[in-house]
């Protein structure tokens, strides 16, 4: 009985405890934007600083500004992580740096960067190399690899050398490659290889050494490398690649039982058919383009393949042996990846002849984007199915990457008639930008600039612009000559792989000399350039308007008194000679 009760007992505690946490249970706090620090918060004006905006609820299309200076060049690598450049001569000064959403959505931190004129301290390099346009991070790639042998085969040992070039705009820190195959087994090092780090546009060797598997039956054997770093705020990168490498296979040669000296082995001779070279005709790629891909296919092995058949896909040879008589077809190519690429004008099927050992040949396939093929970057698999001269069947697959981008589709142009431009006095270039895509975009700097002339408000944030939309323009231009004068628009934009573009376009307007206006040479009375003489004013005349004066009327004097217009008067003395009254001729017309 006791223990009954001390069952309920803890029951209770227990349901008194469930409903105390559901009470109080703390909510989520909804993530807003929001920015917490500035890295570096001190930079120069002498040289371009990149600073690193560290908040929450950054997106892709996030634009960096400063108070009292325009947008700057803004890339996304996370929520939480914006990086910005700051162009060289800005003003000295403290800023408060402000982050713009596409949703129009806002935050900014106040007084977070400080600019002055004196050259921060930094480390000189034994060798400075101008980092390629559009990176905004580190990028690591293999340069070239080698091996410390020209042939491999199963159960050789070698060393595998690899170059990687840094190819963005920070330095790579505590770089580590790893090794993994099924083809290779790797020694000494465990597979896992500290590199150190690597500066914008250098490059550093390293070695692995390596051991081939003697399951390995074939002609190749690849292993992959992924390669893990970081760049000077801490960020995390990481690519990987596969490297390939060709095997030699080894035949024991059969001898009588006789004595007789033991024969060398010989590497096998056979084909071996390798993409070296790929180009698309339009570039860059974009959902629903039709492209015409190029390939160049080299024979690296020492003997003719035969029969050669490409698939695009990627695919097999299915009849046929080592030998025998081989049957028409057996080629399977409805198996493969298309996705984003697919063929068009003909099958993923091409028959290629043969090609000779140490010879190239030059492979099209017509291919088209898929109309929902996302921007990025996708492998299209291609295999070849061959014969050697012995009729020995051979299964080649590789893969190349094709990049796929999202361009903007816009028009500029005038939204209205820009009427007639005079040399010397303000004009307004009413400009317009409509995105004709079916996505929104995000768009930087618009900006309008000629060789001649003075320009003001010529330049204005677009920022996101949806579907249809537009954004206009008016900028304030003074020409200073005659004649057809180009206007260069330029609207720059961040593309899907986080390089700066420019889209720009021409816009021809005419500027008429500005108009002369002569006056008049006789005040615009009688339109024919004449002088009209005035008549001098009698003794009568003068009595006759001190009269008028007298007896409150008019008595001032016509200045438009002209011989050709007078009319007489009936006199007002009797006996006096009447007087002469210059009536004003009518204006004539222009």
């Amino acid at each position: 009985m006791m223990k009954k009760k001390h069952s309920l007992y803890l029951n209770f505690i227990l349901l008194i405890s469930v409903i105390l946490g559901l009470i109080f249970l703390p909510t989520n706090a909804i993530a807003a934007l929001l920015i917490t620090s500035i890295s570096p918060d001190t930079i120069s004006n002498l040289q371009n600083n990149t600073i690193t905006i560290t908040g929450t609820d950054f997106v892709m299309g996030s634009i960096v500004s400063l108070d009292g200076f325009a947008s700057l060049t803004t890339s996304f690598f996370s929520n939480t992580t914006l990086m910005a450049l700051v162009p060289s001569g800005i003003p000295v000064g403290i800023y408060t740096v402000l982050v713009t959403n596409p949703d129009s959505s806002t935050a900014s931190l106040n007084n977070s960067l400080k600019v002055v004129q004196t050259p921060p301290t930094t480390v000189t390099a034994t060798q400075t190399i101008e980092p390629p346009n559009g990176y905004e991070r580190p990028v690591l790639v293999i340069n070239s690899y080698s091996m410390s042998q020209e042939k491999i085969s199963p159960g050789n040992s070698f060393t595998l050398y690899i170059t990687l070039y840094n190819a963005g705009q920070h330095y790579a820190k505590n770089v580590v490659a790893t090794f993994t195959s099924t083809d290779l087994i790797t020694l000494n090092t465990g597979g896992v290889v500290a590199v150190g780090e690597i500066a914008p546009g250098n490059r550093l060797d390293f070695a692995q050494p390596l051991f081939v598997s003697t399951g390995v039956w074939g002609n190749l054997a690849s292993i992959n490398m992924l390669v893990s770093y970081a760049d000077e705020t801490g960020f995390l990168y990481s690519e990987t690649f596969v490297i390939t490498l060709p095997v030699y296979q080894s035949y024991s040669s059969w001898s009588t039982p006789t004595p007789t000296p033991t024969l060398t082995p010989t590497p096998s001779v056979k084909p071996q058919l390798v993409i070296t070279s790929y180009t698309t005709d339009i570039t860059p790629l974009q959902p629903g383009l039709q492209f015409n891909l190029t390939m160049t296919v080299n024979n690296k092995g020492n003997s003719t393949a035969n029969r050669i058949s490409m698939i695009v896909g990627g695919g097999s040879g299915t009849s046929g042996g080592d030998g025998g008589t081989q049957q028409p077809g057996g080629i399977s190519g409805s198996s493969g990846e298309f996705t984003n690429f697919a063929p068009i004008g003909s099958s993923n099927v091409q028959s290629l002849g043969q090609i000779s050992a140490g010879t190239s040949l030059s492979v099209n396939q017509l291919l088209i984007v898929n109309t929902k093929t996302t921007p990025g970057a996708y492998p299209l698999k291609i295999s070849f199915v061959y014969y050697d001269e012995q009729n020995h069947t051979y299964n080649d697959d590789q893969v190349i990457t094709l990049l796929v981008y999202q361009v903007p589709l816009l028009d500029i142009n005038f939204y209205q008639d820009t009427s007639i431009l005079y040399m010397g006095q303000p004009n307004i270039l009413p400009l317009q930008v409509v995105n004709l895509g079916h996505n929104s975009v995000v768009l930087g700097n618009m900006r309008v600039d000629a060789d001649t002339g003075q320009f003001s408000n010529n330049s204005i944030l677009v920022g996101a612009l949806e579907a249809g939309g537009y954004f206009t323009l008016d900028a304030n231009y003074i020409p200073d000559q005659a004649g057809p004068v180009d206007l260069l628009v330029t609207i720059d934009y961040t593309n899907d792989f986080n390089q700066l573009e420019v889209v720009t376009k021409t816009l021809t307007v005419e500027v008429l000399d500005q108009p002369v206006i002569e006056p008049p040479t006789d005040g615009g009375l009688n339109g024919n350039s004449e002088v009209i003489p005035t008549q001098p004013e009698t003794f009568l005349q003068k009595v006759w308007r001190f009269i008028l004066g007298l007896i409150g009327l008019d008595s001032g004097i016509n200045s438009s008194q002209s011989p050709t217009s007078n009319q007489p008067l009936e006199s007002p003395i009797p006996g006096e000679q009447p007087i002469i009254i210059p009536v004003q001729p009518p204006l004539k017309g222009p």
